[in-house]
């Protein structure tokens, strides 16, 4: 940022946005004030700022989304999205204000001390959030399962043949009848949302695979499932997700996004470590514990997974076996030192991403 730029940071609400003009080497502010979050009254405020050119917009990114930056660059100005989570907070401060949020943006953005997010296209959005209505419906079918099963147990019937939700446990789910009307209208209900919830999941299922199959995103998936435990869906989430793998120039920086390494506080000759920070993408990190479940099955390479590495680059094929020679050893090593199983899979995922991270570097 150039250092005759102009700072306007932004607090962004549903209905309003707060502000706050910082200009070059002032220490107070040239304007505070607060509008409705519209996109005309959007554009009369940047009119009123033209006697302070050249600006620089700055907001967290939050539920309203990316639209403000959107109608932002259309008017021809800079805008930075920052993520809430790096910004620092000053222990004392117990004050809190839209006013003065947009303030603290606007001084820590000047200082250089935010931590900018990259703002996806409308087309890499759609995918993303075309990914995660699928997420929510996966969870969606497990709530109604457990509803159904609940509702079961409190009638004294459960199932102990063999697993759950199979081809069996179905036919006996479809067998049960109730003698009082209301308790066989609440059991066909259950029923009936476990059915409509399934059906839906199947359906994004099938969208989801379709868009895999889309240019912007085969190269980058087909890729992806080179690497064991991470098939069509998977692939495509940690795509839409991370979006440009080029962006992270150091390893370190993308397990940092994945919230997979550990927390730390050292101080003098003390270093403690705890558990991992979870700060960063949720999905991606998900997504790589998942895959990582499957490094305790062994170093074979099957029939499944070498149709998946057919057509794929001998850079992207030498990653993949080096990946799934050193976590299954790991696995096992960790595992032979008597490691919880929990503790273990965050390991290896945590050293998966490192190979994810390698995969997105050979995009062209």
């Amino acid at each position: 940022m150039s250092h005759s730029t102009t700072v306007v940071g932004l607090d962004v609400h549903k209905d309003s946005i707060s502000a706050a003009v910082l200009q070059p080497e002032a220490r107070s502010f040239a304007l505070t004030t607060k509008f409705a979050n519209e996109p005309g009254e959007v554009r009369r405020f940047v009119g009123r700022l033209a006697r302070f050119a050249p600006l620089e917009f700055v907001y967290e990114a939050g539920p309203c989304g990316y639209q403000l930056h959107r109608e932002l660059a259309a008017l021809g100005e800079r805008c930075t999205v920052i993520a809430p989570a790096m910004t620092p907070k000053t222990p004392g401060d117990r004050v809190k204000t839209d006013r003065r949020d947009a303030e603290k943006l606007a001084q820590l953005h000047r200082a250089g001390q935010l931590t900018p997010v990259r703002v996806p296209t409308r087309e890499e959005e759609a995918a993303r959030d075309l990914t995660r209505v699928r997420e929510d419906a996966l969870v969606d079918r497990l709530r109604a399962r457990h509803r159904l099963s609940k509702f079961l147990l409190r009638q004294g019937l459960i199932w102990r043949e063999t697993k759950n939700w199979g081809v069996k446990h179905r036919a006996w789910i479809r067998q049960q009848r109730f003698d009082f009307e209301a308790l066989q209208r609440s059991f066909e209900s259950y029923v009936r949302a476990v059915e409509e919830a399934e059906a839906r999941l199947a359906d994004l299922d099938r969208q989801v695979l379709e868009l895999a199959q889309q240019p912007a995103w085969k190269d980058v998936v087909s890729r992806l499932r080179s690497l064991k435990g991470i098939d069509t869906l998977s692939a495509l989430i940690l795509a839409v997700e991370v979006q440009d793998f080029r962006r992270f120039s150091k390893v370190r920086q993308f397990m940092g996004f994945t919230g997979l390494v550990s927390r730390e506080y050292s101080s003098g000759n003390s270093v403690r470590r705890g558990h991992i920070t979870k700060v960063g993408n949720a999905h991606v990190r998900r997504v790589l514990v998942e895959a990582a479940w499957n490094y305790s099955r062994g170093t074979a390479t099957g029939p499944v997974l070498a149709k998946r590495r057919e057509g794929c680059s001998q850079e992207v094929l030498s990653i993949a076996r080096r990946a799934q020679e050193r976590l299954t050893r790991k696995f096992r090593k960790l595992s032979g030192r008597g490691k919880l199983r929990q503790i273990i899979v965050v390991s290896v995922a945590r050293e998966l991403a490192g190979f994810v991270w390698a995969v997105g570097q050979t995009m062209p």
